[in-house]
């Protein structure tokens, strides 16, 4: 796929005045990394104006993530905004145990965007982890999180994945498979159906995760929650097209915002850590705006366009 020209820098931003209150166009926020607040930067952003987020937020404070704190309901209200009718976020989250209880927060933020934004709770998917590491104080192991599929109304993309089906014995056979089922009569009745090469995966995906398995770059790695690449790429396909925008407020490693750019999507991603933001720049080799030029601190070691 042809690279796609580098979009020039957008203006610095004047001494006391509020990203916010700038006349940004999207142009100014294609195919870049941005350092800074995600509210922030969101507040900029044209309403309507994203096809796709795909995103991993901090859960519960299980990691410091160099300290940085986020809004969750100031979040909602502005991927709400900038989302466009039959857009879809797609919102994988888990929960801490404290005092011997979950915290039960994802819930409470899928039951936000629904009941305080208006977002439809589309699917509620489980991302399992195949090879999930031994976890004590008397529970099974943590093995899966959820991924909430939330739209704006009804999704306008849907590119479903298919998987090859094999019958209950798992043996060859890939044309007839024999079940009993009932007449109008009520009496039961055998049926012969066709067994189809391929169906649309079920709702709960499976993905090795850990060194090496989530990504094969040393990287991405560098990030302590690395979210798995195939992961991304599965999400991106499904719930958008070539063409389409997708934004990723937490971009971490920027494995979102790789996986959009392989596929031919446009991305925006937003991240408040340096230092993350320079893993995104070595993933993506591109430039990375900074919108925030007197956060003299964030801009260590981050390379400007």
């Amino acid at each position: 796929m042809t690279a796609r020209p580098t979009a020039p820098p957008s203006p610095p931003t004047p001494a006391g005045q509020s990203l916010a209150a700038m006349p940004c166009c999207l142009s100014s926020f294609l195919d870049r990394v941005i350092l800074g607040d995600n509210c922030e930067t969101l507040a900029a952003m044209p309403a309507e104006s994203v096809d796709l987020v795909v995103t991993s937020p901090p859960y519960d404070d299980l990691r410091t993530y160099g300290g940085h704190s986020w809004d969750f309901e100031r979040l909602a209200g502005e991927l709400t905004r900038v989302l466009k009718p039959g857009g879809v976020i797609v919102w994988v989250v888990a929960d801490a145990t404290v005092n011997g209880s979950e915290t039960l927060t994802s819930m409470r933020q899928a039951i936000h965007f629904k009941d305080v934004c208006g977002l439809n709770v589309h699917d509620t998917m489980t991302y399992e982890k195949h090879n999930a590491p031994p976890t004590g104080n008397g529970r099974y192991y943590q093995a899966w999180e959820y991924m909430f599929v939330l739209s704006k109304g009804k999704p306008k993309a849907f590119n479903p994945i298919h998987e090859t089906r094999r019958n209950a014995c798992n043996d060859k056979r890939t044309h007839r498979v024999k079940a009993f089922q009932r007449d109008t009569n009520g009496e039961m009745q055998k049926k012969a159906y066709t067994i189809r090469d391929s169906v649309p995966r079920r709702n709960v995906w499976s993905y090795l995760v850990g060194g090496g398995n989530s990504s094969e770059e040393m990287a991405a790695h560098e990030h302590p929650a690395v979210m798995p690449d195939s992961l991304a790429k599965d999400h991106v396909t499904s719930w958008s097209n070539p063409g389409d925008v997708v934004l990723d407020p937490f971009a971490g490693s920027g494995t979102t915002l790789k996986a959009a750019k392989e596929l031919g999507r446009r991305f925006v991603g937003i991240e408040i850590n340096a230092e993350y933001v320079e893993i995104c720049h070595r993933r993506l080799a591109q430039e990375v705006l900074n919108l925030f030029p007197d956060n003299s601190k964030a801009q260590e070691g981050v390379r400007l366009s």
